[in-house]
């Protein structure tokens, strides 16, 4: 149980930050939200991990938090840039399913034994996330470009999970914080090549701090929650996060939410609530 409920918080979590950072892009751009927005993630967890949740920093830990840093840059990266070319309502459900189907898979060639609840809750869970991107004239309301972006921020996400699911459960969030501190080492790196570092003005510090806080505290809880049961499972209830995206985007941005997106959020609470069980 304690396991969905640390899924459950990240991806609540994960849903408010893809809504504030989507936001925020469309304002100022995605890599100039990222330039700020992953080191203050980064020195957020850093104090998390040092003073709330310890841990042991291996070798193994390092390897994996590097590697997690290298996907997870990607999948953030193409994730923006489809919210900033498409719906919110549309793209973020897209990117869900694709990232919770790699878990699973992974998960039960583990070896991992889903029950008859586990497996109508990740069915379930998959029908939610597509009842609630449904939006009439969603075929031309998203481009193509769109949505292969869409899938591959999707497939790195999902990767990103399996990675910093692996991490032993001594190691505390230690995977999450390198990870977090190699993404933005290597985001600041290709913005220091490529152009010159110049924020726009006026920035909204306020909105991308708490982005990179929010976004990396929801990797963090998901470690924690990984570390306390199946990957399959876990991963499915943290891929949800769309519902919370959906309607903040419903409730802020004025974007239509059909009734059967609705249905779709509620469906997504059921299927969490069936999870947990089986957690």
């Amino acid at each position: 149980m304690l396991a969905a409920v640390l899924a459950g918080l990240s991806s609540g979590m994960w849903g408010v930050a893809d809504f504030l950072g989507g936001v925020a892009s469309r304002r100022v751009g995605s890599t100039h939200v990222l330039l700020i927005s992953y080191p203050a993630g980064a020195i957020f967890l850093t104090v998390v991990a040092l003073w709330v949740v310890p841990g042991e920093i291996t070798g193994y830990v390092v390897l994996l938090g590097v590697l997690a840093g290298c996907v997870g840059l990607a999948a953030i990266v193409l994730l923006y840039r489809a919210l900033v070319q498409g719906p919110m309502s549309i793209v973020s459900p897209i990117t869900a399913v694709v990232a919770g189907a790699i878990p699973v898979g992974v998960g039960v060639l583990r070896g991992e034994r889903l029950g008859v609840v586990a497996i109508i809750g990740i069915v379930g869970a998959t029908c939610a996330v597509v009842l609630a991107s449904y939006e009439r004239g969603a075929t031309i309301a998203i481009s193509r470009i769109t949505l292969l972006l869409s899938i591959t921020s999707g497939i790195c996400i999902g990767v990103f999970l399996v990675v910093i699911g692996s991490a032993p459960q001594g190691s505390g969030i230690w995977a999450v914080v390198i990870s977090r501190w190699w993404s933005a080492l290597l985001i600041l790196g290709f913005v220091l090549v490529t152009t010159t570092v110049r924020l726009p003005a006026p920035y909204p510090w306020v909105l991308v701090i708490s982005v990179g806080s929010l976004d990396a505290l929801a990797n963090a809880v998901f470690q924690l929650a990984a570390q306390q049961g199946m990957l399959s499972i876990v991963a499915v209830i943290g891929s949800l996060y769309p519902a919370a995206t959906v309607v903040l985007a419903w409730l802020f941005l004025r974007e239509r939410l059909a009734p059967i997106q609705l249905i779709g959020v509620l469906l997504a609470l059921l299927s969490a609530g069936l999870l947990a069980t089986a957690a």
